[in-house]
């Protein structure tokens, strides 16, 4: 066995190789037990508010009382949570997966015509959405399959005069809530005031139904619905379980959220994994707010933090962050893009703990790798395997490589998706056998640590977010003074990488800030092109085709 996976012999002590995938029988009943188990500790905490775990049972299920009895939705009918970090994005997910629907999580920084494609790909029923983004789903709904539409405003759950007070400033001396439109809809804070004390029917859920539909775009090309079921995330729970065994203490764990919900890293491990240990999870709505941000880090000793290199490096940029009281924290954990090597050091030295690196995708729920906890990572890895989860290196054949080559990382393990949502094809192309091929490049040393060295594939990684060139070249070629362009990745210091375009002008009159303001109105910002570049002519191959690699 050890000779077959190398890693096994560098597994801490303390971590078992397996663990047990039927640990939890659905997420829903994950709820209850941690409801049961820890009743007046806190939950979740945003803007100073707190929801007790069993405050927050009685939030869901006035929601989920409404879902099933005053709107059509049934088993597995698919709903659009759409917002930032707020006490309701627990209450709305914790009752669509408690009824059996499907939670769609979705960007709310996203255009309509980004939003459009997942809520009309999704065939999603109802959405549940912040009032500053209504106007962007006024503009696609005739395009959706949508029929219950229920808007939340930031101040809902912050309670009496606190709630009314952050409504108003939002809306009317921020400005950040634009007019829109929806004469049908419904106020999230109505339903829960309507709906309380109410208490939801009991839906039988198993291993093998869905419970989000996690958008991405794979390995490349359009953004694909990631179908990951009960199982899948149940299995990642136990999986958890078994890499931090002695770490925590149950109930005593206070987590930072600064990363959003619905991307696929905080909502596993944050709002999920840590609310099973009875966590108290202290939700940070605008991270870039660093003066807000750090004010909550002096408040909250934590134990546990997570983020994208971005952010912790943001973190160590700011002159009072030494300040704050350490500790109780045991570990930090990074994702979402390569943590550098320089940012864990310097963290490790101010903070007295480790910045470990750990490495998933959407498609695994996602962790499928992480550093040990007991000192002995690894700078410049992705760690080890977690248990219950075989990697092997795979050539361009699809044959597995010898130890310390190159090749695609291939994950196979009870996390790994049920498929693209609708997509056969592109669930077999990226399927080797029970082995999902990542599209990253990896190697695997002797010991069984793993390094990503690449990306197959040509996305852009602004961020910890994928950015997929033809998406942007899509856009920008509707530009009608465009001819020609092909988008590639570019080095940035802040962000790692960031979007870069070259253009073939069609009339001499185009601007680069022409161009950047086009994909303002059609782009996420992470999206757009920060460095633009005109040229005469663009490489192509022999039929014609833009080669972006040698885009220089």
């Amino acid at each position: 066995m050890s000779k077959q996976f190398p890693w096994f012999k560098s597994y801490p002590d303390f971590v078992p190789q397996t663990v047990d995938e039927n640990k939890y029988k659905s997420l829903a009943h994950v709820f209850e037990d941690v409801v049961k188990k820890y009743g007046d500790q806190v939950a979740f905490q945003n803007m100073d508010v707190t929801l007790t775990f069993n405050q927050l049972k009685a939030e869901v299920d006035a929601f989920a009382y409404f879902l099933q009895n005053e709107t059509n939705l049934k088993v597995g009918d698919r709903v659009v949570i759409q917002m930032p970090n707020l006490l309701q994005f627990p209450v709305a997910m914790f009752a669509v997966i408690k009824c059996g629907f499907v939670a769609v999580n979705t960007n709310p920084l996203y255009t309509p015509e980004e939003m459009k494609h997942q809520y009309k790909d999704s065939g999603a029923k109802a959405v549940v959405i912040l009032e500053n983004f209504a106007n962007n789903y006024q503009k696609i709904q005739h395009d959706t399959d949508v029929e219950t539409v229920i808007v939340t405003r930031i101040g809902d759950m912050l309670g009496g005069l606190k709630g009314t007070i952050v409504n108003t400033v939002v809306k009317h001396v921020k400005k950040m809530v634009p007019a829109f439109d929806l004469p049908n809809a419904i106020s999230f804070k109505t339903v829960l005031k309507e709906n309380k004390g109410k208490s939801p029917e009991m839906v039988k859920i198993s291993h093998k139904d869905m419970a989000f539909l996690q958008y991405t775009g794979g390995t490349t090309g359009v953004s694909k619905g990631a179908i990951l079921t009960h199982g899948n995330i149940c299995s990642q729970l136990s999986q958890v379980d078994g890499w931090l065994t002695g770490l925590f203490t149950h109930g005593e764990p206070v987590v930072i959220t600064a990363l959003p919900l619905y991307h696929i890293f905080a909502l596993t491990a944050n709002c999920l994994a840590f609310f099973n240990y009875g966590s108290r999870n202290v939700l940070i709505t605008n991270p870039r707010d660093m003066k807000a941000f750090l004010k909550d880090l002096k408040k909250n000793p934590f134990s546990l933090i997570t983020g994208v290199n971005t952010l912790f490096n943001g973190l160590l940029n700011q002159p009072t962050f030494k300040d704050i009281d350490f500790t109780n924290l045991k570990i930090s954990l990074g994702g979402g893009m390569a943590v550098q090597d320089a940012v864990a050091t310097k963290w490790q030295k101010v903070t007295g703990s480790p910045l470990l690196e750990a490495y998933g995708l959407s498609e695994t729920s996602p962790a499928a790798t992480i550093n040990p906890t007991d000192g002995s990572h690894r700078m410049g890895t992705i760690g080890l395997p977690i248990p219950n989860t075989e990697i092997k290196i795979f050539d361009e054949d699809k044959k597995e490589v010898p130890t310390g080559e190159r090749g695609e990382i291939g994950i196979k393990g009870p996390q790994v998706m049920a498929g693209y949502w609708n997509r056969p094809d592109a669930t077999k192309e990226v399927m080797h056998g029970d082995y999902f091929l990542s599209g990253d490049i990896g190697i695997m040393d002797e010991d069984g640590f793993f390094k990503i060295v690449d990306r197959k594939k040509e996305m852009v990684c602004v961020s910890g977010f994928n950015v997929y060139p033809s998406e942007v070249e899509a856009v920008i070629s509707s530009h009608p003074k465009v001819l020609e362009v092909g988008v590639r990745s570019e080095p940035h210091p802040k962000t790692t990488e960031c979007v870069m375009a070259f253009i073939v002008k069609k009339d001499d009159s185009l601007t680069e800030d022409e161009i950047k303001d086009f994909c303002k109105d059609k782009l996420t910002n992470y999206k757009h092109p920060k460095i633009v570049v005109f040229r005469d002519d663009l490489p192509k191959s022999n039929v014609g085709k833009i080669l972006r690699r040698k885009l220089v």
